[in-house]
């Protein structure tokens, strides 16, 4: 079948969404009947450009799929396959992967982290937590991105799970550093993050809805360049997406207090690092960690959630009226 016009792609669109016309048309938000019209053949009027990028937003299709050169089977491949333009497999050395992320994270970054700390802090305040020889090009590379991170102008919006905070801070297995270690790691967080509107932090709670893999992979997003990438299971991969919609869509997600999952909000969570800061100074429990939280806070509920049952059990419960977001 040849798919020329806009209305055949339209046709074909409807037919393998299995949509009925009637929530087609909400979709796109025109009438039934124009939809109709169309998939009957009575009209030849092609769809606005509004209707096709509609359809290009809900469907995830890129923007190229009206263009007149992309007809026929090269129609059918835009709609069924991952562009290749759009997804790239980045199989680099240490040095290649670093240089990489020093190039799209030039100016500013936007991340959801895997673990607390990031590598840069961790790197800034303890040396050697791995202990995996490097030579002098990735140690002098590194310390590039370590002065670019240390900056106070460098804009950076980072995003960490409650559950790596916490575990960072308290859990006895899986755990490389000393508690003096630990303390310097969030004394160093705390001064930078504090007071500085140039790098915002953010700790949200993996438990509040099912987010898969926010919680287990680097997601850097630059929404100016359009590019996000993150690691691979392979260590050495990345895998690099430039779909124009999809990195908005997930800028806006976690941009938007609303559509984000619950969260501490960047002013108060350089206050809990400070609060997580001194439970360990003073060789405080998590459950005392998290009475303090709940009691000079307005998120003890998000903490709360992150607490295994049997502690729970031992705790005040969550103030009434606190915030999730």
């Amino acid at each position: 079948m040849s798919f020329k016009t806009g209305i055949d792609k339209v046709i074909e669109i409807y037919k393998r969404s299995n949509l009925s016309i009637s929530k087609f048309s909400s979709l796109i938000q025109k009438d039934r009947r124009t939809v109709t019209s169309w998939v009957d053949k009575i009209t030849d009027i092609e769809p606005s450009e509004d209707v096709k990028n509609r359809i290009c937003q809900l469907f995830r299709y890129p923007d190229y799929i009206w263009e007149d050169g992309c007809s026929d089977d090269e129609f059918i491949k835009s709609i069924t396959q991952i562009p290749q333009k759009e997804v790239r497999i980045i199989d680099e050395d240490y040095l290649g992967r670093l240089e990489y992320i020093i190039d799209i994270e030039a100016n500013r970054r936007f991340v959801i982290q895997a673990q607390f700390p990031g590598p840069m802090y961790r790197d800034t305040a303890v040396q050697k937590v791995y202990r995996t020889k490097t030579g002098k090009d990735i140690e002098d590379l590194k310390q590039i991105r370590i002065e670019q991170m240390l900056r106070y102008d460098y804009d950076t919006t980072e995003w960490y799970s409650i559950k790596s905070v916490l575990s960072f801070c308290f859990a006895s297995i899986g755990n490389f550093y000393t508690k003096e270690e630990k303390i310097k790691i969030l004394e160093l967080i705390y001064e930078l993050f504090n007071n500085n509107y140039n790098k915002k932090l953010f700790l949200f709670d993996s438990f509040s809805r099912k987010i898969y893999g926010m919680e287990t992979t680097y997601i850097s997003i630059n929404v100016k360049q359009k590019i996000l990438f993150f690691k691979s299971p392979i260590e050495s991969v990345f895998i690099e997406i430039r779909n124009k919609n999809l990195v908005e869509r997930m800028h806006k997600y976690y941009s938007s207090p609303i559509e984000a999952p619950s969260h501490v909000n960047f002013l108060e969570s350089v206050k809990i690092i400070k609060i997580l800061q001194d439970a360990l100074k003073y060789n405080n429990t998590l459950a005392q960690a998290y009475e303090t939280i709940n009691r000079t806070t307005d998120y003890g509920e998000l903490f709360y959630h992150n607490l295994s049952l049997d502690i729970q059990k031992d705790v005040t419960p969550p103030k009434e009226g606190q915030r999730r977001n």
